[in-house]
């Protein structure tokens, strides 16, 4: 999930060395070893999935499917541009892919799942994507926050309530990193958190002191989504105080209780 810069690098580093040479594509022993693998002379790829998710009806099963077409389609777009910029691939240099899925919380029906992409393309420096899966185990499928909310259009007071405190969440960690914010609602790197589902950021269902239920919401964002790249990750909190008169009865049932104090240490 995100983390501080510091401790992203680390991390990055760890996923790295983690991404064993070795021919083919194939299916990883348990331990929290890669579901997947593969070594080209164009690129190095893993994708991990937590074993946890095993006991989720389908839904393993879905992140491995996932994992597969794109791990395939990373092979040949590296493929493709070794053929196009073969003098940037030498022996010990290749494009490097590695993703995990893991498991940020199980609420009632729902599983939050937190995606992490981190890939060097050889250029500047490494990219971390940071991105969420909502799985309905009821449904088996993937689904977004729209049934917990009685409205959800773009620009409407739902996500803009939601935007504005997106925002003040995203500020207050800025200023915990030493980080200029003059204004969370017109700061240059804070406009791109928009009143839109899908320009929001990625939403997660926060663990609860309640058993079963969940404290409010996680909004994770991706290095450069609301600040410069040292910055790193950002993870926004906004408690069930901030959109508990926008539930619908189904999230009204969902919602409830404290989050854990030690929760998101490491976001």
């Amino acid at each position: 999930m995100p983390m501080r810069p510091n401790t992203s690098l680390r991390f990055m580093a760890v996923l790295a060395l983690a991404t064993l040479c070795l021919p083919g594509l194939a299916a990883a022993d348990d331990d929290e070893k890669p579901a997947l693998k593969i070594a080209t002379k164009a690129i190095d790829a893993s994708v991990t999935i937590e074993e946890t998710f095993k006991s989720y009806p389908g839904l393993y099963e879905n992140l491995l499917a996932e994992g597969r077409r794109d791990m395939a389609k990373w092979r040949a777009d590296a493929d493709k541009d070794r053929r196009k910029m073969p003098d940037i691939f030498t022996t010990d240099r290749r494009y490097s892919h590695d993703r995990t899925y893991m498991n940020r919380s199980a609420v009632g029906r729902y599983v939050s799942v937190v995606r992490n992409d981190y890939f060097d393309g050889l250029g500047a420096h490494p990219n971390t994507v940071v991105n969420t899966i909502i799985w309905d185990l009821g449904a088996k499928k993937r689904v977004s926050i729209r049934p917990l909310f009685k409205e959800t259009a773009d620009s409407g007071p739902t996500l803009q309530r939601l935007a504005k405190a997106v925002r003040a969440s995203l500020a207050a960690e800025k200023i915990k990193r030493d980080m200029p914010v003059k204004d969370a609602d017109t700061d240059i790197g804070l406009s791109a958190v928009e009143p839109k589902l899908l320009a929001i950021g990625a939403v997660a269902l926060a663990p609860s002191t309640e058993t079963g239920k969940s404290a409010g919401l996680l909004f994770y964002f991706s290095p450069y989504a609301v600040g410069g790249y040292v910055e790193g990750s950002y993870t926004a909190y906004v408690p069930l105080s901030g959109f508990k008169d926008d539930l619908s009865p189904e999230g009204a049932a969902l919602f409830g209780g404290e989050r854990p104090q030690d929760d998101g240490k490491e976001d």
